[in-house]
């Protein structure tokens, strides 16, 4: 027996959700012009007093001063599909003391050390997300039976 996937749709989350949802996550991909292009890197990153503190192998050289930057974080079900996405764009600042930048190190992995290991703040201006679902009364399940479909 097989059975067509169950629709899926994109439901609107509110810049809190989406907030709680970067909360419970650890890593993403951190976006920045960088020659004319957009560049993209992985990051690992914590949220602190109402900002995201994000760890990732860029020049620092490249994040100077404050430059906007974008964040985004996702999670995706193999198997369902369900899940959720997140992007907060805001101003970015290296973070420069060395204290604090000596915590953040220890509290987030790296992907590179010394001149491409940049510690940053982001200070999220709009913080916009989505959930992955299903359609209302896709229930994933054969007609009659009530175990999920399977080919």
């Amino acid at each position: 027996m097989t059975t067509t996937p169950a629709p899926r749709r994109m439901v609107d989350v509110s810049g809190e959700e989406g907030w709680y949802l970067l909360g419970g996550a650890s890593q993403g991909r951190m976006m920045y012009e960088q020659r004319d292009a957009i560049a993209v890197r992985p990051a690992s990153h914590v949220l602190e007093y109402g900002r995201l503190i994000v760890r990732t192998p860029v020049p620092q050289a490249a994040l100077s001063g404050r430059v906007s930057v974008t964040y985004h974080c996702d999670y995706l079900h193999p198997n369902t599909g369900t899940g959720w996405a997140v992007t907060a764009v805001g101003l970015a600042e290296l973070v420069t003391n060395p204290d604090e930048a000596a915590h953040y190190r220890r509290a987030l992995p790296g992907w590179a050390h010394g001149p491409h290991d940049a510690l940053l703040r982001i200070h999220p201006q709009t913080v916009t997300g989505f959930r992955f679902a299903h359609a209302p009364g896709a229930s994933g399940t054969a007609r009659g039976t009530s175990r999920p479909a399977t080919s």
